[in-house]
């Protein structure tokens, strides 16, 4: 089951959206602002749903300190939707960009596009740092790259 850390200062909106992706099958942990968001985080988080304007800190600074230290996939679910927003977002190192209102199918699938790609790439680098290199003729094989040299 993939864990999604759910990070708005809208209780009203992550009580439903919780419920929503539960019932889709995720586990969802939520924070209200960006420092409990950091403090949540951890190598179990699959995906982060970040708001852009809360207390504390907000999603903006919370990305910025976020990719310092993780990879982790984040969506971006904002009421400011402006294209210098969504691409300032994108910039800084946001995976997608929701603007709010949205729709709570286009949301899931979503979600689950980006986890299809970093389940892909998590298994490719496991494929790629498991993979013996194999010695013929001075002839160096890595069959897990499908490189020779």
């Amino acid at each position: 089951m993939n864990k999604i850390l759910l990070v708005d200062d809208d209780r009203e909106l992550t009580s439903l959206l919780k419920e929503l992706l539960e019932m889709e099958g995720f586990n969802i942990v939520v924070a209200h602002d960006g420092e409990q968001a950091l403090s949540l985080l951890d190598s179990s988080v699959d995906l982060l749903l970040l708001d852009i304007m809360m207390p504390k800190k907000n999603g903006i600074d919370t990305l910025k300190e976020l990719r310092q230290h993780h990879q982790t996939p984040v969506i971006m679910l904002t009421a400011r939707g402006s294209e210098l927003d969504r691409v300032l977002g994108l910039e800084l190192g946001a995976d997608d960009y929701l603007p709010k209102p949205f729709n709570d199918r286009e949301l899931v699938a979503r979600i689950r596009a980006i986890l299809r790609r970093s389940n892909w790439s998590e298994q490719q680098q496991q494929v790629d740092s498991g993979a013996p290199t194999l010695d013929v003729d001075g002839l160096q094989l890595n069959p897990g790259r499908q490189e020779a040299s």
